[in-house]
């Protein structure tokens, strides 16, 4: 672990490396596990504000979904996340015609609708942000359905940390994202 600025940063953001490799997983992130996507405070708005630009996007469950609990919902501990079909596929998964899993926010965004890509934590994947009184914690998330973007990013050499670049900077700022690349020559030597 390392700090920058009032985050404490884990050293494997810069020796993993990772691709994400859609064609293997078919996007597996968005309808696995047992939670919603996190989502900030400052994104409860957004969540409110975006959706009727990306409503005509959604597929029938998960309008249904959010018809019934909300653009978001807020958990046990206060936390916020994206709303849930049937505690499993994020309500803003569509598919493609592989069957691979793409986010309708995401869509509205490329097709020019909105001007905000999707929830940072999405973004962000595979790395989590904690946040602690004092700093926020980042980390790097090993999940197993992400095995073929490990394999990916290893053969194509590219560590997690640049992979998500545009991400960090949307998060942390270019200044952060500057010097997180100098700990990383550093971490090389």
């Amino acid at each position: 672990m390392f700090q920058l600025g009032k985050t404490i940063v884990s050293e494997e953001i810069i020796e993993k490396d990772f691709v994400c490799n859609l064609s293997a997983c078919k996007g597996a992130c968005c309808i696995a596990g047992d939670a919603g996507a996190p989502l900030e405070e400052e994104e409860l708005q957004i969540m409110k504000d975006i959706y009727p630009e990306v409503k005509p996007f959604l597929r029938e469950e998960g309008l249904k979904a959010i018809e019934e609990q909300g653009v978001y919902t807020t958990n046990e501990f206060g936390e916020h996340e994206t709303t849930l079909i049937d505690n499993a596929d994020c309500a803003y998964v569509i598919f493609d015609e592989k069957n691979t899993a793409l986010c309708a926010i995401e869509e509205a965004y490329n097709s020019g609708l909105i001007s905000w890509k999707k929830p940072v934590s999405c973004h962000l994947y595979p790395i989590r942000v904690r946040e602690y009184s004092e700093f926020s914690g980042v980390n790097y998330d090993k999940w197993e359905i992400c095995d073929d973007a490990c394999e990916l990013g290893k053969e194509l050499q590219v560590p997690v940390y640049k992979f998500v670049k545009q991400a960090l900077v949307r998060k942390f700022g270019e200044d952060w994202y500057s010097e997180l690349e100098k700990v990383a020559e550093q971490h090389k030597k």
